[in-house]
């Protein structure tokens, strides 16, 4: 087990006037780092500190070499990353560095040099460039950011979990973000009680709460062709397949049949999370509606009615 990857704990950043970023005039290089999120703060000391501007940045394990840039390895360096972590705070409020990591969860192909520039935006502005708009990486940040809060959102009301035999409760996600880190605090607290397991299938790391902590765990890779949906039935406690019933159940009849909108229901609960839900798995006992449900109701009324004193 590993810690959860969090970002350096922030450190209040003391009163001091603002110094004006170097000229990267150095020799373009293409910087290669190990994947983690203080390895591209420790690149981004780097690049000031050679004063080297950046062709590309990109994990170790995926890096392409340029053809005129020099290719450049930095290994973490924690104290550095503290370093550039606090410092932002000088050029940026605690909001708007926030969303320079939830930019690096995203994963979209080129975060290392949006980040980059963004920094590098607001080393060099006078004021606050959080909310200047006109700015085309301010405003991808921004729409990153909200993307991620959106599908943190989901997967905290998403994830189902299923109960295994020695009492461990067990999800599967697959999101389209890396979110585990930023769910983490809300499922540790939510269930304190209880032990409980969330994996990303997609990204092969899971979090697990032992009751006293939570932890990055990590398996073997699974096997092809197996099902990525489910448990095995013997790993499952007995009592399992009745409460996927009673909750597919519960579903079924708060279900009202004449407000029915599909395409409304799918923009807040999207086709790809449907397979991890228990209420959208197919029905082991098919449903039927309570008959003659409006001719109960009435003879309810009608008996209730006749109850009352002469005079109401």
């Amino acid at each position: 087990m590993k810690p959860i990857r969090r970002p350096p704990a922030a450190t209040p950043a003391p009163a001091a006037p603002r110094r004006a970023a170097p000229a990267l005039t150095g020799p373009v290089l293409d910087f290669t780092y190990d994947g983690t999120f203080e390895g591209l703060l420790t690149v981004l000391f780097s690049v000031y500190e050679s004063k080297s501007p950046p062709n590309s940045i990109q994990p170790e394990v995926t890096a392409q070499a340029g053809l005129f840039a020099l290719p450049a390895h930095r290994e973490t360096d924690e104290a550095r990353a503290a370093r550039v972590w606090d410092g932002l705070l000088k050029t940026m409020d605690t909001e708007a560095r926030t969303r320079l990591y939830h930019v690096f969860l995203s994963e979209v192909p080129d975060r290392e040099l949006l980040i980059f520039r963004y920094v590098d935006l607001a080393l060099r502005s006078p004021v606050d460039v959080a909310e200047n708009y006109a700015k085309a990486d301010v405003r991808r940040v921004q729409r990153l950011a909200q993307q991620m809060f959106r599908e943190k959102h989901r997967m905290e009301a998403f994830v189902r979990f299923e109960k295994t035999s020695d009492e461990l409760f067990h999800a599967s996600i697959e999101p389209d973000f890396d979110v585990l880190p930023l769910i983490a605090a809300h499922f540790t607290k939510r269930y304190a009680d209880q032990r409980w397991l969330i994996y990303d299938r997609r990204r092969h790391y899971g979090l697990y709460y032992d009751l006293t902590r939570t932890d990055v765990v990590q398996f073997e890779a699974e096997r092809p062709g197996a099902k990525s949906t489910d448990l095995a039935a013997t790993v499952l406690d007995e009592r399992e397949p009745l409460y996927k019933v009673l909750w597919q159940s519960y579903f079924d009849h708060v279900n009202i049949p004449e407000r029915r909108n599909l395409k409304l229901h799918r923009r807040h609960m999207p086709l790809r999370y449907w397979r991890y839900l228990s209420e959208k798995q197919p029905r082991e006992v098919r449903y039927e509606p309570i008959k003659n449900k409006q001719a109960i109701v009435g003879k309810e009324v009608t008996a209730g009615l006749k109850l009352l004193p002469p005079h109401v």
